[in-house]
């Protein structure tokens, strides 16, 4: 399955080990989820990482690699505004280039459009839920 986290899945998993978006994580570690990367995803989550949790220019490296690491980079190439929050649509750019079946979130905004051009938008709990 393809798949896009949120930057929220990924600071949950990277801030706060252990817990559930960790579970989500390692799905795509075992080769359950094949994980879809963007530039924007991974921008937003070192400016975050850095800026709410201090976390120094070694560690964010380190978060850079290890994702590019696991996941596959795209490069969107269409410009969306579907979403009031400009990272939201950097999301479901790096999805519908990454051609990928489900992303998963937990910003409310982005659940609430459920669907996106086939692309099912799931919370962590959902994504965990399914076999």
């Amino acid at each position: 399955m393809r798949i896009v986290f949120d930057t929220n899945i990924f600071i949950s998993a990277l801030v706060f080990p252990g817990g559930r978006a960790d579970e989500a994580l390692g799905r795509v570690l075992e080769g359950r989820a094949h994980l879809i990367l963007s530039k924007a995803i991974i921008n937003e989550l070192l400016e975050v990482l850095s800026r709410k949790f201090e976390r120094d220019k070694e560690a964010l490296s380190r978060v850079a690699v290890f994702l590019s690491e696991i996941g596959e980079m795209v490069h969107p190439h269409r410009k969306l505004s579907v979403l009031e929050d400009e990272p939201d649509n950097r999301i479901l750019e790096c999805a519908i280039s990454g051609k990928a079946e489900l992303i998963v979130t937990g910003d409310r905004a982005m659940l609430n459009l459920v669907k996106y051009d086939e692309i099912i938008i799931v919370s962590l709990k959902e994504y965990l839920d399914l076999p």
